[in-house]
């Protein structure tokens, strides 16, 4: 723990445990990571309750307010103040007016819904929605794949304490990785990932997102609502993650390992390197 930074500290809780080798058995210490309620309010009102790491929350706010499609830039974010409590934590954000109205009236529509479980929703189309097809030419080896996702796992600080949560990383067009963002919930981490780009104002076309987790459809919708044109997952994809991809244009690879990986969708933006 000497080379922990304060945020890390703040989602690390170490706990007393049993440890096991074979016979051996030990009493000691381990850091465990931190899963807290976090309330996502806009003027005033709280939208969604989300279990997540207790760091990074203005970037996670923002990335979330942009992804699912609250806010359209982050000039309509105008405040975002983090506020503890002994329950949990309050994100409490002021967002442009035109914006609230808008969500405000979403909320009024789901309510008394019930059906899929997605968003209050009742049918598949209001539940799933249909960001437009990326434009982003930004294309990548698999050589710079797989050393992009060697690059996020040497940086993932809290997994190497816990080894229980997820990661999401930036790609640059040179095959850097400088920004990583981790939680305990795949969703959660992306969406952290997009805060702190938005937030730094990068270009979302020039680059690929990195994930830690299966490429589930969220993970896609998220990607293609910001433009993110090129997907590289860990783990597999879902059928309507595959479908959403091929739909918005996203180059979707999963299983990607050391020197191995599997196309799903729109492999043009993957070069393809001679032996």
């Amino acid at each position: 723990m000497n080379a922990s930074t304060d945020d890390e500290r703040t989602a690390l809780v170490r706990v007393p445990v049993e440890k096991w080798d074979a016979d051996r058995h030990t009493i000691c210490e381990d850091d465990v990571a931190e899963e807290v309620p976090i309330a996502l309010e806009y003027n005033g009102i709280s939208h969604a309750v989300m279990l997540a790491s207790p760091y990074d929350l203005e970037d996670f706010a923002l990335g979330f307010s942009l992804s699912e499609g609250i806010l359209k830039d982050k000039s309509e974010l105008y405040d975002c103040e983090v506020v503890p409590g002994c329950e949990g934590i309050q994100v409490q954000m002021r967002i442009a007016t035109e914006r609230f109205v808008t969500l405000k009236d979403k909320r009024r529509n789901m309510t008394g819904r019930t059906g899929c479980g997605l968003c209050g929703a009742e049918t598949l189309e209001q539940a799933i929605r249909h960001p437009q097809a990326t434009v982003g030419h930004a294309m990548f080896s698999a050589r710079q794949i797989y050393a992009g996702m060697k690059a996020m796992k040497s940086q993932q600080r809290l997994q190497k304490h816990t080894g229980a949560t997820h990661a999401a990383a930036w790609l640059n067009l040179d095959g850097s990785v400088d920004l990583v963002r981790e939680d305990v919930g795949r969703h959660n981490a992306l969406d952290k990932l997009i805060g702190a780009m938005a937030d730094d104002k990068r270009d979302f076309t020039q680059g690929a997102a990195l994930i830690t987790s299966r490429a589930s459809y969220e993970m896609v919708q998220k990607s293609a609502t910001m433009g993110i044109g090129f997907l590289a997952a860990i783990s597999a994809p879902t059928s309507l993650a595959i479908q959403l991809a091929e739909e918005t244009n996203v180059t979707l690879i999963g299983f990607v390992r050391d020197q191995s990986h599997v196309v799903y969708a729109q492999a043009h933006r993957l070069i393809r390197e001679s032996k």
